[in-house]
């Protein structure tokens, strides 16, 4: 049996390699709002991918793998506070089926603000809004002790004015898990799909694809967990060396751009690819998350200012089946959005009121 659930993940992540081969690299790409960070946990470590296997229904926001019985009758509300007016928020349902298995349901919300509207001379037309939509439908199975698979369905929908776009993407993962090492592994290929409407006729754009891989391991004598989130695995090259470029130096004598050394720009590569985080948990209750992300540091930082662009952190309370968080993510000076979450087990916390009964009645008898 363990054999059988061994050849179908591997089958799996052959399967996720051989559609990243597809994949465009370079250029840009629309529905880049799929790739926000909504959840608190996953925001304090880095916006990767988070392979942890847990009760944790918010997680299930970025890998459908782990979707299962575990976050049945389980609810999530992220809230995120962005750039220049910009809010987010996402509300996952989780439920096992007997029969049918253990789905996740979510939508998610990005809302601009409102514009003010003018024609080509200058001539006010009205307020509008912009905003994004998408609601995903997710599956995971468990197909041995060890490994499980899931996949998400995701409808997106943009309204930009008198501009409107609707799409089809779909993410699927496979994932390794060992309990008793407490580690476990994500393989993940994200936002695999097109536009169905695109904003204008006959030009669709790409959506943006990525192929992720994550690690975590919590320590055996020690109350913290190690995370490693590999991202856009399908491309090597993430940084621009050229005129453009204000940080490249240049020759005082003849104008010359100076590129840095093969081995600066290997490690600069390498690393921009890598996010490290770190959970700390002292207890069951509470937890606490920092991360490093050199790619957004890379791209976010400021000419002739330190800058804690890629760090992130927060903290999570655990208690009786409730869930709070709380993250900061740095993209540059005065540019730190913050994220809130919610998540409640109704199982959990219909036992606990269960429990509490007879020792009510105890008192006022």
């Amino acid at each position: 049996m363990k054999s059988k659930g061994l050849h179908i993940v591997l089958l799996f992540c052959g399967l996720l390699l051989c559609v990243s081969g597809y994949a465009q690299t370079g250029g840009r790409s629309v529905y880049n709002f799929l790739s926000y960070s909504y959840s608190t946990r996953v925001t304090a470590l880095g916006s990767g991918l988070i392979s942890v296997y847990d009760d944790d229904p918010t997680l299930l926001m970025v890998n459908p793998s782990f979707i299962g019985e575990r976050h049945s009758n389980t609810l999530a509300l992220d809230f995120t506070n962005y750039f220049a007016g910009t809010n987010y928020a996402s509300a996952l349902y989780s439920y096992t089926f007997p029969k049918a298995g253990s789905f996740a349901i979510e939508a998610r919300y990005v809302n601009y603000g409102k514009f003010t509207g003018t024609n080509e001379s200058g001539v006010v037309t009205g307020d509008f809004s912009v905003n994004d939509v998408a609601l995903t439908v997710g599956w995971g199975r468990e197909l041995s002790p060890h490994f499980s698979i899931g996949a998400d369905l995701k409808l997106v929908y943009c309204g930009y004015e008198t501009y409107h776009s609707f799409g089809l993407a779909v993410d699927v993962a496979g994932s390794y898990f060992n309990k008793e090492k407490n580690l476990s592994l994500t393989l993940l290929a994200k936002n695999i799909g097109t536009e169905v409407k695109p904003f204008y006729k006959g030009n669709l754009e790409r959506l943006p694809f990525d192929l992720q891989l994550a690690f975590s391991q919590r320590l055996a004598h020690v109350p913290i967990r190690y995370h490693i989130s590999l991202h856009s695995l399908y491309r090597w090259n993430m940084n621009y060396y050229g005129a453009d470029n204000p940080f490249m130096e240049s020759d005082a004598l003849t104008n010359t751009l100076i590129y840095p050394s093969k081995v600066s720009q290997f490690f600069d590569n390498f690393f921009r690819h890598i996010i490290f985080g770190l959970e700390i948990e002292p207890s069951k209750y509470f937890s606490i998350q920092v991360a490093y992300n050199h790619n957004i540091h890379q791209e976010m930082k400021v000419l002739a200012r330190h800058s804690m662009a890629g760090f992130s952190y927060g903290f999570m309370l655990n208690i009786k089946g409730l869930r709070f968080g709380f993250s900061r993510l740095h993209y540059a000076p005065g540019a730190t959005p913050n994220c809130i979450n919610l998540a409640l087990n109704f199982d959990e916390i219909a036992q606990w009121k269960k429990s509490d009964n007879p020792k009510k009645l105890k008192k006022m008898n």
